[in-house]
């Protein structure tokens, strides 16, 4: 039996994952242990740890209530990495993709888990080098959980044109606001959870294909979101990692006011048809940031994603307003009005210096506070 840790619902959590550069042509670097070696030398408490490749550094906060705190906690643990960075004289920047570096170039991370995963899936292994965030909302059960990711799965192209941040890929401009996510697409088990009722189906489902030797664990599945049993959340894995931590703070605060929302309203059910566009919708999001359009599979209609974000933020008005988050929307809220994401701020460095490498050395210098 696969066992669903409850937790609080609406405490939250995210991760981020960075990348690590070096500061002569802003290319990434294999810095993660020289990092972590001398941010342990102090005690410091907080959960930071190597990712796949040696040129990954992932930070998590710890369980909160308030995004306020939240940001708090990341601003320290921000101040903590950079000055490890600075004494090795590496750089660290959030963004999906690094804009021209090689995946054969990377080395992975020597732990178990990581050799596992390169042994199984070869060079995509190393083409994982991308870097996302991650959000976990608490949910009070299993039932819950499971309910909750199919709500949110309608959602999740908001997320992705919010935080959107790779459209370079290997020296190329990709013409995606997010190319990162191109990359998790090849592995067998990404996309969507089947759309199973409750906890009880879910964890028949689970030990079927534990049985067929297809998963060990929930790490295996790469959708784009999840329950986490262990840790008695759903989470959230669209998101590149933004270039500020601001933003990746308004994106758990959002996530965090569209599962009070749905917690609230018991009435609302999952529905299947929301998969039918599912992976179009995606695409869109992807492909043309907050330009991209939404199919409703229940209306047939479309509608721009910038108009769906501002509309919901609209229903949400009231909900945030309970739950502190409001300032948290009107950041993403401005963004959308603005019609500015982390992806067209690359874009635009790239066209004033002509150099991926000078845009590293920005977007570094933005999520350093430099």
């Amino acid at each position: 039996m696969l066992e669903f840790n409850n937790s609080t619902p609406l405490t939250m959590g995210v991760e981020l994952e960075l990348q690590i550069v070096n500061r002569r042509d802003y290319n990434l670097t294999r810095g993660s242990d020289d990092l972590l070696q001398i941010i342990n030398k102090t005690e410091h408490g907080y959960d930071i740890k190597p990712e796949i490749t040696e040129s990954m550094i992932e930070i998590a906060t710890s369980v909160h209530t308030d995004h306020v705190e939240m940001l708090a906690e990341l601003t320290t643990m921000r101040s903590l990495l950079v000055a490890a960075a600075d004494k090795l004289n590496l750089g660290l920047a959030g963004g999906g993709a690094h804009p021209f570096q090689h995946w054969e170039d990377q080395r992975i991370y020597p732990t178990d888990r990581y050799r596992l995963v390169s042994d199984l899936y070869g060079y995509l292994a190393k083409q994982f080098t991308v870097y996302g965030q991650h959000i976990h909302i608490g949910c009070a059960s299993g039932d819950a959980a499971i309910r909750l990711s199919h709500l949110l799965a309608r959602h999740m192209p908001h997320f992705i044109a919010l935080s959107a941040s790779s459209p370079f890929y290997q020296g190329v401009d990709t013409s995606f606001q997010s190319s990162r996510l191109t990359s998790i697409n090849a592995f067998p088990l990404s996309g969507t959870m089947p759309f199973l009722n409750d906890w009880e189906a879910f964890d028949a489902y689970f030990n079927k294909m534990s049985h067929l030797g297809i998963v060990a664990s929930m790490k295996d599945f790469y959708w784009d979101i999840r329950p986490k049993p262990e840790y008695g959340t759903v989470e959230i894995r669209v998101c590149d990692t933004p270039l500020t931590i601001e933003t990746a703070v308004a994106l758990g605060a959002y996530a965090q006011t569209l599962s009070k929302y749905y917690f609230a309203q018991q009435s609302l059910q999952p529905a299947a048809d929301t998969y039918l566009t599912y992976s179009y919708n995606r695409f869109q999001a992807c492909r043309f940031g907050l330009n991209g359009a939404l199919i409703n599979p229940v209306t047939a209609t479309q509608v721009a994603i910038k108009e769906d974000i501002l509309e919901t933020f609209e229903l949400l008005a009231d909900v945030a307003e309970e739950l502190g988050t409001t300032e948290a929307l009107e950041l993403l809220r401005q963004r959308v009005l603005s019609g500015q994401s982390d992806a067209d701020w690359l874009r635009a460095s790239y066209e004033k210096s002509g150099s991926l490498s000078d845009v590293v050395r920005q977007q570094s210098a933005v999520w350093m506070a430099k």
